[in-house]
């Protein structure tokens, strides 16, 4: 069976919002692409305190300057669409209150006829956590586990109860329910965050740094999961931040995924290892505009099939 392949929405500053997402969204769909997909940033430092992914000296890149709500983007796009797939990569789950989300995805999943996956994770930007003030970022880790209670206590049947650290729901009948079983997708950066996607989550979602790592990746992944005794099948959506070129990049030191369409192709098959279920390729970085990104996604997506994933 061909890869699943998803596209990232434009919601970086070079986009109309409302103009652009829908126009993007019907465009993948009837190009083929199964699934949208949105992240999330919420501040850029000026200047930044921390380095991007909390590495000291690394620059958070330029796009990041002014991201659209992922919500209000993904309503955006289940409003334009009927049948592809819509996710976040990822949600950054601390940085909102648990009951709050876990009710905005599923109203999101209720008027899209089912179609939401919720990929969540702690982010890393001491800021972001500081400006969004639900909890200290080192209570990260407990504040996303509440959220996975929250969320399966919400979606679960009425009366819904719940005490924990940050949310007591007293027994309350809460609606709209989702349309079906909304599928939660973890990161796993570390044993215990691993530990929790096994036992706790629908699939995983790594970002992908190189071919021979998300191999290696996957590996333990699966070993893990043996261990534990996971019955079913972890899926696996692994995103993919591209920059395209109009030409091809030149030289032995090409980021993966950087360069032509052909480049970014041969990437995309050097990762699609067994197991690997669906690809995020979000292209928006470097299109300037959506008429662009319309016929970058296009081709990026023509070239991949033909390549016989």
């Amino acid at each position: 069976m061909a890869i699943r392949l998803g596209l990232g929405i434009p919601q970086m500053r070079q986009y109309d919002i409302g103009r652009d997402i829908p126009a993007v969204a019907r465009a993948a769909e009837e190009t083929g692409y199964e699934s949208l997909w949105v992240f999330e940033r919420v501040i850029f430092p000026t200047p930044a305190t921390q380095g991007l992914y909390g590495i000291p000296g690394l620059a958070w890149p330029d796009g990041y300057r002014s991201v659209a709500d992922p919500l209000v983007c993904l309503a955006l796009a289940a409003a334009a669409t009927e049948r592809a797939r819509l996710g976040t990569s990822v949600l950054v789950a601390p940085l909102h209150i648990p009951f709050q989300l876990a009710r905005s995805l599923a109203t999101l999943d209720a008027a899209s006829g089912g179609r939401v996956v919720a990929g969540i994770g702690t982010g890393w930007s001491h800021d972001e956590y500081a400006a969004a003030s639900v909890a200290p970022f080192e209570k990260r880790g407990k504040v996303l586990d509440e959220t996975l209670d929250v969320f399966a206590a919400v979606w679960g049947a009425d009366p819904v109860s719940y005490e924990g650290e940050l949310t007591t729901i007293a027994p309350s009948e809460v609606g709209p329910k989702p349309a079906r079983p909304i599928p939660v997708y973890l990161p796993a950066g570390s044993p215990k965050a691993a530990r929790r996607l096994i036992d706790r989550a629908d699939g995983w979602m790594p970002g992908a740094l190189g071919a021979a790592q998300l191999a290696e990746e996957w590996t333990v992944i699966q070993a893990l999961a043996a261990e534990r005794g996971r019955e079913r099948p972890v899926e696996v959506c692994v995103r993919v931040n591209a920059r395209h070129m109009p030409k091809p990049y030149d030289g032995a030191d090409r980021p993966p995924f950087t360069g032509s369409t052909a480049q970014i192709v041969e990437d995309l098959v050097a990762h699609a290892h067994d197991g690997i279920g669906e690809f995020l390729i979000d292209l928006q970085a470097t299109p300037r505009d959506a008429e662009e990104l319309k016929d970058v996604a296009a081709e990026v997506y023509a070239q991949v099939r033909a390549a016989g994933l």
